[in-house]
């Protein structure tokens, strides 16, 4: 079983479905190598991390606060993330992160 990483740079996956790709250089699935850092990588941090590194077009689109915006879909290894704490949840090595637009404009 996987431990949460505190200290070590670990590998995680993210995905972005349902138009949230647009935002992200148009590309589906992202393996990523964190870097490290003193706390443990809680899904706040990620949000931050994805924000500042991957994001590539309308932010206001993705983000809100510290948080993504409503309207876009958190599942965690396919649960959704209000189960497993929101933001707080912390990341563990090989996790797989989805992130799901239920926006559509017309």
């Amino acid at each position: 079983m996987s431990e949460t990483c505190i200290s070590n740079s670990f590998p995680i996956t993210v995905h972005f479905g349902g138009g949230a790709e647009l935002l992200f250089n148009k590309i589906k699935k992202h393996d990523l190598i964190l870097p490290q850092k003193q706390e443990a990588w809680t899904i706040r941090a990620l949000i931050s991390w994805l924000k500042d590194n991957l994001l590539t077009d309308k932010p206001e689109l993705f983000v809100q606060g510290e948080s993504v915006r409503p309207g876009i879909l958190v599942l965690v290894n396919d649960q959704d993330w209000e189960l497993l704490g929101e933001l707080n949840y912390h990341l563990k090595e090989n996790d797989h992160v989805l992130f799901i637009s239920t926006l559509h404009g017309g």
